[in-house]
């Protein structure tokens, strides 16, 4: 649950930069943008193999 967790906070700190990017077009924010979600990326794929693993455990 912990990395789930910190997904969540990933989302909520890409939409900081979402908002500025699209809202207020700020090009650096669209760059941090595309950083969060490699990162959400990484972080899920992170989730999915960890839950895979439970699973099979049982």
């Amino acid at each position: 649950m912990e990395k789930f967790n910190a997904l969540k906070e990933l989302i909520a700190s890409a939409e900081k930069e979402a908002a500025a990017f699209y809202d207020k077009g700020n090009k650096a924010a669209g760059t941090r943008l595309r950083n969060a979600m490699q990162e959400l990326k990484v972080a899920a794929s992170d989730i999915r193999k960890e839950v895979t693993e439970k699973k099979n455990e049982a």
